[in-house]
């Protein structure tokens, strides 16, 4: 169903050269986002009052493009593996299905390669919750899990904001380990969130004149042509409005969980941030201007099609919620949101932190 290996190279060949830089100041930089990524450790768990549990630590790799973009290929492959399986045994049923597979495997693995091209160049760092271990990019156990911190990509911003390199390298590895932390600190999140995927998946329908149809109606909507469509439509992204009911229902479950995690290391970063990095006010204010303006016209486009524009509003929402909930009980009643799946926050919780304390802290007490 997907050309795994073409999806590689289509991405590979395609993806921007990174920033011009030397063997010697290449290597440097490794080294350093090394030392910072275990700087971060401790500065996280001592912020958060979070430790790793016992079996449950991951490994931090320093990456290029070609090696972010491998690693998320591997990972696709993973999450994604019972839904492809469905299909395939749907299609291989049907009369030419040998045929549609290979075509089709051709057509999806180059349009996947594709959107790992331009997405490759933007990611600084990113916590693989479904990582299988490959011999070139080892995981950790109990279900596999790694931090990758893209070198050409951290420097390249860095050379863009003007900002002091050391400083912003830290305080990317700041937020980066505030995910590392979250998931190795608490060992049932990637459980959960594997349990929520798998249940969208399995809501997806298969039939493709039923896409089709969908996509039509969605574009429709999109368009301003169908009298029906709901108000909030047109706020949605186009991956949102084909989703069925009972998809959009999980996907809020996931946002909020995604908006908790997100606003969680912006709050740590910024909380951490003023002890051991001088600029981070520069470093903050120049990264949200960043964020919020986009590089172009073709890059708000993609964001808004991918739906990347709901993930900037879950770092700005969650870390509201985060901020208000710590205000208010402190440090030790924020963390009691990683007690079981029934205390993550709502979708409406995350806009409303006052009703998430009611729920999970005065109903207890």
């Amino acid at each position: 169903m997907v050309d795994w290996n073409l999806a590689v190279a289509t991405a590979t060949r395609l993806v921007r050269p990174g920033p011009d830089v030397s063997r010697d100041e290449a290597r440097a930089v490794v080294a350093e986002l090394r030392r910072h990524a275990k700087a971060s450790e401790e500065h996280v768990r001592g912020f958060t009052l979070l430790g790793a549990e016992e079996g449950h630590d991951t490994p931090v790799l320093v990456v290029d493009r070609p090696g972010w973009i491998r690693a998320n290929v591997a990972g696709f492959r993973e999450i994604l593996r019972p839904l492809l399986d469905k299909m395939q045994e749907r299609r291989g049923n049907s009369t030419g299905g040998a045929v549609m597979s290979a075509v089709g495997g051709k057509v999806t693995g180059v349009e996947l390669g594709m959107l790992l091209s331009f997405l490759a160049s933007r990611v600084l760092g990113q916590y693989e919750t479904f990582a299988p271990a490959t011999r070139e990019l080892p995981a950790g156990g109990n279900g596999g899990g790694r931090l990758l911190l893209v070198a050409p990509n951290i420097v390249h911003v860095e050379r863009e904001l003007d900002v002091d390199p050391h400083d912003f390298r830290l305080w990317v590895c700041l937020h980066e380990e505030t995910h590392r932390t979250q998931f190795t600190a608490v060992p049932w999140l990637r459980d959960h969130l594997e349990g929520e995927i798998q249940s969208f998946l399995e809501e997806t329908d298969v039939d493709p004149m039923t896409v089709l149809e969908r996509v039509r109606e969605a574009a429709q909507t999109l368009a301003g042509g169908r009298p029906e469509a709901e108000e909030g439509d047109g706020g949605r992204s186009l991956v949102e409005i084909v989703q069925t009911p009972a998809q959009r229902e999980i996907l809020g479950r996931l946002a909020a969980v995604m908006s908790l995690l997100e606003g969680h290391a912006d709050f740590v970063m910024d909380g951490v941030g003023p002890d051991v990095v001088p600029s981070v006010g520069e470093i903050r204010e120049k990264f949200q201007q960043r964020r919020a303006k986009g590089a172009s016209r073709l890059d708000l486009a993609l964001r808004k099609l991918l739906g990347l524009d709901a993930k900037l509003r879950q770092y700005r929402d969650g870390e509201r919620f985060v901020r208000a909930v710590v205000d208010e009980v402190g440090m030790d009643g924020f963390n009691r949101v990683w007690t079981s799946p029934n205390t993550l926050p709502t979708k409406a919780e995350i806009s409303k932190p006052a009703d998430w304390v009611a729920r999970v802290h005065r109903r207890t007490e």
